[in-house]
């Protein structure tokens, strides 16, 4: 199913699909199903519930994502736009989110990885979701972000240690 799935995803109407179409139609689709169905078929999506860096208003973004250890992460890819994408700088204005997957809600707090750690994660990823290569190509020179979410109560727990 992966294996279709990335054949998929390099296919342009496939990507205009998931770009346009997709957005619009998941949220509603992940909430009534718990997180079970959506437009991606292949690929893990949750909702990211952020906060407008400029309008204050609560947006849901549906994403990609991939798990390491209790993080959550996302590449801020923008399918490959010269631009980053607004969830992105939203969570930079204001890191504390919220993230719904299969069915349940939990707070994170979204950081920006950069270095080793950053060429770490980006290789995962692109094993994981090889058309991230055809999105570095095309946003160049924009170098993608990638953002770790990390549980809020583990940083709470951390800090009254």
């Amino acid at each position: 199913m992966m294996r279709l799935g990335k054949q998929i995803a390099r296919w342009r109407p496939a990507q205009g699909a998931v770009r346009f179409i997709a957005p619009r139609v998941d949220p509603t689709l992940l909430r009534l199903s718990r997180g079970r169905i959506s437009t991606a078929v292949v690929t893990p999506q949750p909702l990211l519930m952020h906060t407008g860096a400029k309008s204050g208003l609560r947006r849901t973004t549906p994403l990609i994502y991939f798990t390491d250890h209790d993080r959550v992460i996302v590449i801020a890819s923008n399918f490959g736009e010269p631009r980053h994408p607004a969830w992105y700088h939203n969570v930079k204005a204001d890191p504390r989110v919220f993230i719904a997957v299969h069915g349940k809600t939990s707070a994170f707090i979204g950081t920006e990885i950069t270095g080793d750690e950053r060429d770490r994660l980006w290789g995962l990823a692109t094993q994981f979701i090889p058309s991230y290569l055809d999105y570095e190509r095309t946003a160049a020179p924009r170098r993608i972000p990638i953002v770790a979410f990390t549980p809020a109560a583990r940083i709470q727990a951390d800090q009254t240690r």
